[in-house]
């Protein structure tokens, strides 16, 4: 990679309505598309003990009608226009994003508009879209091999509870929840002064502002919501755990630990460590337990980006029959070796090139730049980062990443959290209890051998062919693809599922 790498700066325009929405415009007429999104400042993170899961619910409230919106036709106006859109929701943002044809620009901005301004928060609505939440949770947390052992590995992480719950929440907490609770939270939340909207692609800008004017700037501004509290202490809150899994096919475990939030020295140096570590086939770890001693079906990463405390995790899927603390003991002894000796000339040119390709090709898609531009504009109110961020990044240098895996992944301030298949824990338990013997009686014939079936031919399914929410990398919102790992952090999953 050239040393003097630099992007070619992104068009920004950006303004603030009366009533505090903060609009970003970027024009780039090289296709005939727009991309739309809106961020809301609402997640996880906002939400109070015993009233969880409110963001996420409000992501499919919101495709519920408004005034001049019937339910559910807002897919319909989209679809129909030849556009795609969803919804996702993160601890830290919920967000609402469109891509059409460039001349349908007025609808995707009527559409979004018309629902800040007057959606139907109505008795009927809350009841049915929490339903439809606690069916998602049954379909694609409680019946996916793996997937509840990821909500349960930030309680073992965060002690702060606004860290730690997951972005789903408690369903005994959506139960509990009523209409003035809910009115209550769209009232704070989803106010014009708490979004950013984004609009990248071809347009006219004059005609985008006096549309955006028209639609936004009559919708009354609320009061601030209350500051959020994520401090942590430096200790994770548990550090040993075992998770007993119905649906797993064979044990695996997780490993996480706490690190610095996104956008610090030390965050952008951890996340390149992550890279070194576990990203693609290419990583030291794959290298060494998927192909070299061949004991690891699957081995994956993921750097949690968060404004306060973020986590790092690695899991870990053997293949059935290896010894799992040996395969434990080989992940930290690769760790301490990044530690001690840091990456290689060969690995640092490595990380700059893939930064720098994955920083171009990311820019070919509207939606991509409309979402990352907003979370600059919400998170750090600086669109232009988007084109100055991989600056920090290529700027970390291999004492940094050496000196930061040292001082949080080296360590023994780390959480390993087992996933047990539910049918070896109960085979555990029932040799257990029936091991004591009363004085004179006749020992009890030895138990037959579990009856597990023989392993298919080919390999077992790794954790990343399961489906699993998507992660909150900023990248475009859509299907992950099975080269990626689950990601720890569940977002939800838009009401359009893939």
């Amino acid at each position: 990679m050239p040393e003097n790498f630099q992007l070619p700066e992104t068009p920004i325009e950006q303004f603030t309505l009366a009533n505090g929405l903060r609009v970003v415009l970027s024009r780039d007429p090289a296709v005939p598309v727009v991309s739309v999104v809106v961020y809301y400042d609402v997640g996880s993170r906002n939400e109070k003990e015993g009233r969880t899961g409110f963001a996420h619910l409000f992501e499919h409230m919101m495709f519920q009608g408004s005034e001049n919106v019937p339910k559910a036709a807002h897919f319909q106006y989209i679809f129909n226009a030849g556009g795609t859109m969803n919804g996702t929701t993160s601890t830290e943002r919920t967000n609402y994003f469109e891509t059409l044809p460039a001349n349908q620009l007025p609808l995707a901005l009527w559409l979004e508009s018309d629902r800040m301004r007057s959606l139907k928060v109505t008795q009927e609505n809350l009841d049915n879209q929490r339903q439809a939440v606690q069916e998602e949770k049954r379909l694609r947390y409680d019946n996916q091999p793996y997937i509840n052992a990821f909500l349960l590995i930030n309680e073992l992480i965060f002690k702060n509870p606004a860290n730690a719950h997951s972005t789903i929440g408690s369903m005994e907490d959506l139960d509990a929840a009523t209409i003035d609770d809910i009115r209550g939270f769209f009232r704070v939340y989803y106010a014009p002064n708490n979004a950013v909207l984004t609009v990248v692609g071809d347009f006219d800008s004059k005609q985008a502002r006096h549309l955006i004017e028209t639609y936004f700037e009559g919708i009354p501004r609320q009061p601030d919501p209350p500051p959020v509290n994520v401090s942590e202490p430096p200790e994770v809150g548990k550090s040993q755990e075992a998770y007993h899994d119905k649906l797993a096919p064979a044990p695996a475990f997780i490993l996480g630990w706490k690190i610095p939030p996104r956008r610090t020295p030390d965050h952008y140096a951890l996340a390149l460590a992550g890279d070194l570590l576990f990203a693609g086939e290419s990583s030291r770890l794959y290298q060494q337990l998927v192909k070299g001693d061949e004991s690891v079906v699957s081995i994956q990463g993921e750097v949690d980006d968060r404004r306060g405390p973020s986590a790092l995790y690695v899991f870990a899927l053997p293949k059935p029959g290896e010894d799992i603390p040996t395969i434990r003991e080989q992940i930290f002894n690769e760790i301490k070796r990044l530690a001690t000796a840091g990456p290689s000339d060969e690995e640092m040119e490595k990380l700059r090139n893939t930064l720098s390709n994955d920083a171009v090709r990311g820019r070919q898609s509207t939606l991509y730049r409309a979402q990352r531009i907003a979370e600059y504009a919400l998170y750090d109110g600086d669109p232009t980062l988007f084109d100055h961020e991989l600056d920090y990044y290529l700027k970390v240098t291999a004492d940094q990443i050496k000196a930061v895996t040292a001082n949080y992944l080296d360590v023994d301030n780390r959480v390993v959290l087992d996933v047990v298949p539910a049918m070896l824990a109960e085979a555990s338990a029932a040799t257990t209890a029936g091991s004591a013997q009363s004085n004179g009686e006749s020992p009890q014939p030895t138990a037959p051998a579990p009856q597990i079936p023989a392993g298919p031919k080919t390999e077992p399914p790794s954790a990343s062919q399961i489906q699993t929410p998507l992660g909150d990398s900023g990248a475009p919102e859509t299907e992950r693809p099975l080269s990626e790992p689950p990601a720890p952090v569940e977002p939800g999953s838009g009401p359009v599922h893939p």
